[in-house]
């Protein structure tokens, strides 16, 4: 970590004490007029606190790339960035890496790429099932990524939103054919018995267990087209990774989270705000009360409660919620603490905020509850990438493809907030 993002957090955690002290003045002998003065000076330090958050959020991936870019080449073990001469080494054979480098400087024209390159290209396809995510390899100039552009991609897409990040169940697949996923609701069986000595053990097909079944596919989704000069395409493979992880990754990411958020489920993945039975409906239409909130916690069953369970919501919801309290005058929503890597909460429990979410409105579901990884994500092999260079000639067009699905395993491990 940087001395910058250092100073930068502790600013955030210092901030966080301030707003505490502050909204802690609050009692119920506080004037009305100066409870309102408190409360707008408070919702001024927290948007300064997450104005903070988000530099430092950035600053980590900067950081992230520039590593990157001091990092030794990885065609020639000790090489370095700069070095930029031919693989001629008796010893030596390009890696997949270098491979497809070379293929992005040729905007992927391959009767420009070297008989070696498109060797590697092809057999990267080829000899690795985890690199065969479209039915018809490399159409267009499209390759997988290689492992270390598809990791820097991956972190991007997390950055942008939850729903591709280890909080809910992900199922990595190398083939994009129907996976089931068996279901089974045991609840309300009511068949066991004490026994009576000498009687027989009941064979009526009363304790038969019912199974469901539902289905992950592999719905396909593209970015548009990241246009890019000829000098950069000259440049070093990081820069150019640096460029792709950051347009891509985020592009890429917002899809994903946005439909495994709130997927309808009918040619696209079942979102998860989709997929969650109810919890309780809001008597309002346009503000949330703290016995709702408890409600809400309240309507998961105790099954359910473990340390994966949490809340989902977004910034604006959050927002609302900061200020309530329970019947006893504390409040629901606590901060954290960013030092030892708390996380903020809601009667006890993590909030994971999500843009793609709805904000309090009539109809809407602003708020889910649950267990998270009681939601599946299904990734079929790496992200894409493409290129064109005669539409935008000189320069290079790049877009990114990625295949995924989401289904709920058990829709009674997360419950939805319905707004009236």
């Amino acid at each position: 970590m940087s001395a910058e993002i250092k100073k930068l957090r502790e600013e955030q955690a210092s901030i966080a004490t301030n707003a505490r002290s502050k909204f802690d003045e609050i009692t119920s002998e506080t004037p009305e007029a100066r409870a309102q003065e408190i409360e707008r000076e408070f919702d001024t330090m927290m948007a300064e606190h997450d104005k903070i958050g988000e530099r430092v959020e950035r600053l980590e991936k900067l950081e992230a790339a520039e590593r990157s870019v001091n990092a030794p080449d990885p065609r020639r073990p000790g090489g370095n960035v700069e070095s930029r001469e031919p693989l001629d080494d008796d010893n030596q054979t390009l890696d997949y890496r270098a491979a497809f480098h070379e293929m992005l400087s040729a905007g992927g024209d391959m009767s420009e790429v070297s008989a070696e390159a498109r060797a590697v290209l092809r057999r990267g396809v080829a000899d690795s099932e985890t690199r065969a995510q479209l039915t018809s390899s490399n159409a267009a100039g499209g390759f997988t990524v290689p492992t270390e552009l598809s990791e820097t991609l991956i972190e991007a897409m997390e950055a942008t939103g939850p729903m591709y990040s280890d909080i809910v169940f992900t199922m990595n697949t190398s083939g994009g054919g129907e996976i089931e996923l068996p279901t089974i609701d045991d609840t309300g069986d009511s068949s066991t018995a004490i026994h009576t000595e000498g009687s027989d053990v009941a064979d009526d097909a009363s304790g038969d267990v019912v199974f469901g079944q539902r289905v992950l596919n592999s719905y396909l989704y593209k970015t548009p087209f990241v246009k890019w000069s000829m000098e950069l395409n000259s440049d070093s493979i990081f820069n150019i990774e640096s460029l792709l992880s950051r347009l891509l990754g985020k592009r890429l990411g917002k899809i994903a989270n946005q439909k495994l958020t709130t997927g309808s489920g009918t040619n696209e993945p079942n979102g998860i705000v989709t997929a969650a039975s109810l919890g309780i409906t809001a008597a309002g239409t346009a503000s949330i009360t703290s016995d709702e909130l408890i409600n809400m916690q309240d309507a998961l069953d105790e099954a359910y409660e473990n340390g994966g369970t949490g809340w989902m919501m977004n910034k604006q919801t959050r927002s609302a919620i900061r200020k309530l309290k329970d019947g006893d005058g504390n409040y629901l929503w606590q901060m954290g603490n960013i030092k030892e890597g708390t996380p903020q909460s809601l009667l006890e429990r993590p909030i994971r905020l999500n843009e793609a979410m709805a904000v309090i409105a009539t109809g809407t579901r602003p708020i889910i509850y649950g267990d998270f990884k009681e939601y599946y994500v299904r990734k079929v092999g790496d992200p894409i990438l493409g290129v064109m260079r005669e539409k935008f000639w000189p320069n290079l067009g790049i877009a990114g493809l990625i295949r995924i699905d989401g289904e709920i395993g058990d829709d009674r491990a997360i419950k939805a907030l319905l707004m009236s």
